[in-house]
């Protein structure tokens, strides 16, 4: 991609997606998007590498959850950082999706400040991004 980090932002809801494009773009990052985990599949199977995924759980298709364990199956995807945004805030779902194979667990509702401050926690920014 030009100019930026590629992220894709898996959500059901079109309202989330556009908050998470509007909170990564300043960040840097250029923004793919899909509705559910088999539309995000189909993204990576294009060809398009993102540096981090930000997966919702509850999602029709395939969720969040069947998405990290399909993407942690892949060889070429495992570089991928997964990071779940979600309102599944049970301590169990949490615990899950990390042993699963996510780097990190947002709860909604979020503020932009947590979203830069988890992916500068886990090295993500570009270069050059203000949190």
């Amino acid at each position: 991609m030009e100019n930026g980090t590629l992220a894709l932002v898996i959500d059901d809801s079109r309202a989330m997606r556009s908050i998470l494009r509007r909170t990564l773009t300043p960040l840097g990052f250029e923004v793919l998007e899909a509705g559910h985990g088999r539309e995000a599949l189909d993204v990576l199977e294009a060809g398009h590498h993102p540096a981090v995924c930000l997966v919702d759980w509850n999602m029709p298709v395939m969720d969040g959850y069947e998405f990290i364990t399909t993407v942690r199956a892949h060889a070429e995807w495992r570089d991928i950082t997964l990071m779940m945004v979600t309102t599944e805030s049970e301590h169990s779902q949490i615990v899950k999706a990390l042993a699963a194979g996510a780097h990190e667990y947002v709860l909604k509702p979020f503020t932009a400040d947590a979203i830069a401050d988890k992916l500068s926690l886990l090295g993500l920014l570009p270069e050059g991004a203000q949190v």
